[in-house]
């Protein structure tokens, strides 16, 4: 018999907070985190369309990692530190007491080791001093970086893998963690998703790729609006949030506190384009339509949906059809939200930020609101997108997440009954 998996500890780094409390106290205040970037190094602001993003002010690593782990990882490997050590404290987890090759750990990145990558070459470009590259770039920029640093640090010899699908790389991660605890390959995953990546070089690649919201650089903070009619592309974002994922089982061995279940997941490919998604919406509905039947549930079941919801004028508009597509005529008393509009899209982090908001939303019964839903997109509409606050019980939910690559990924979260 599969075994129950359920979340018993959570940690995040986000422009709206460090840590869950805070976090959380952010997100139902519906603050946004997107300010104006002051720099972004050598090159001027004012040659970028966009000068916006979701960024993690305040972070000094020394304060919550030695000085070796801090010198020797990359920023984004840093906030996959800090996440996974507050996740673990969360879930009052002592690794000394565990078998260590059943804890595994699971990563999901984007971009990697985005800004050590780009400070060595452009180095190298100006010094033409090739021995002058720094002796950890290997091991630093590579994506499994942040996977290998975060099971050494905490003595995790399982399962250690890294998965990056671009924007859904996190929740495939978590995905993958559900699978790793069912199928009885550990006891604990550490489920982590992590970016940083507001570099000078992706950040001028998604300006070209006319992805980014560039008409709220004088008003950053409502530059993320999820949709809205006057959204004009995402915001990107930095951050890390990390999930313990344990079999029911061990957790009750343990006798400790669950905040979800996890009851499903799906993972598809729409095999149709590298950037915008299929625009009638049917395979985002059937990734969504396939994780409902790896949880055993139907449609009718879903009480909350943790959207996708980038603030990009085709993604926004196609994920709407897709849910109106599955859920007929229910559509409208879903509840719906996007964690984007307050912290913007931290690209492989996004899955995991999200589902730290949806096992908060479970555990308490409040659905953070939506930022800067100000004039609601007739092609986005749905009753259950609020500007305030929604207090609702909780059975299923439902978070999605989709990436470049024509990458789907829906995760069911369920209300833990024992």
């Amino acid at each position: 018999m599969a075994s129950r998996v359920v979340i018993t500890g959570l940690g995040v780094i986000s422009p709206i907070g460090i840590g869950v409390s805070e976090f959380w106290k952010s997100a139902l205040t519906g603050r946004s985190g997107v300010t104006a970037i002051p720099s972004l190094g050598w090159v001027p602001m004012s040659d970028y369309r966009s000068q916006v993003a979701g960024q993690v002010h305040n972070f000094s690593p020394e304060q919550y990692l030695t000085a070796t782990q801090a010198s020797r990882v990359d920023r984004y490997a840093q906030f996959a530190l800090v996440a996974s050590k507050e996740a673990l404290a969360d879930a009052d987890l002592n690794m000394t007491k565990e078998r260590p090759h059943r804890v595994g750990v699971i990563v999901g990145a984007g971009m990697g080791g985005m800004v050590m990558g780009e400070r060595e070459i452009t180095q190298l470009f100006k010094t033409q001093r090739p021995h002058r590259v720094h002796p950890n770039f290997i091991p630093t920029i590579t994506l499994n970086s942040a996977s290998g640093i975060v099971a050494m640090a905490h003595g995790a010899k399982g399962p250690n893998l890294t998965i990056s699908t671009a924007c859904s790389s996190s929740a495939h991660a978590l995905g993958q963690a559900f699978h790793c605890i069912r199928t009885g390959q550990a006891d604990v995953v550490i489920a982590v998703g992590a970016d940083a990546s507001i570099t000078p070089l992706v950040f001028a690649g998604f300006c070209s790729l006319r992805a980014l919201s560039s008409e709220f650089n004088n008003a950053p903070e409502h530059a993320s609006r999820p949709f809205d009619r006057r959204r004009d592309g995402f915001v990107m974002g930095e951050g890390a949030a990390a999930l313990i994922v344990e079999s029911l089982a061990h957790a009750k061995k343990r006798k400790a506190r669950v905040y979800a279940e996890l009851a499903g997941y799906a993972a598809t490919s729409e095999a149709y384009h590298m950037v915008i998604p299929q625009e009638d919406g049917q395979e985002i509905s059937m990734t969504m339509k396939i994780g409902l039947e790896s949880a055993g549930i139907g449609s009718e079941q879903i009480d909350y949906i943790n959207a996708h919801a980038t603030s990009t004028t085709i993604g926004d508009a196609v994920e709407t059809k897709a849910i109106r597509n599955l859920f007929k005529n229910r559509a409208d008393k879903i509840a719906i939200n996007a964690t984007k509009s307050l912290v913007g899209h931290t690209l492989g982090a996004a899955g995991a930020i999200g589902a730290v908001a949806t096992t908060m939303a479970i555990h308490t019964g409040q659905i953070h609101p939506t930022a800067n839903y100000e004039e609601p997109d007739p092609d986005c509409r749905l009753d259950g997108i609020r500007r305030t606050v929604q207090e609702r019980k909780i059975r299923y939910a439902l978070l999605n997440a989709f990436g470049f690559g024509s990458n789907n990924a829906t995760v069911v979260f369920k209300k833990f009954v024992a």
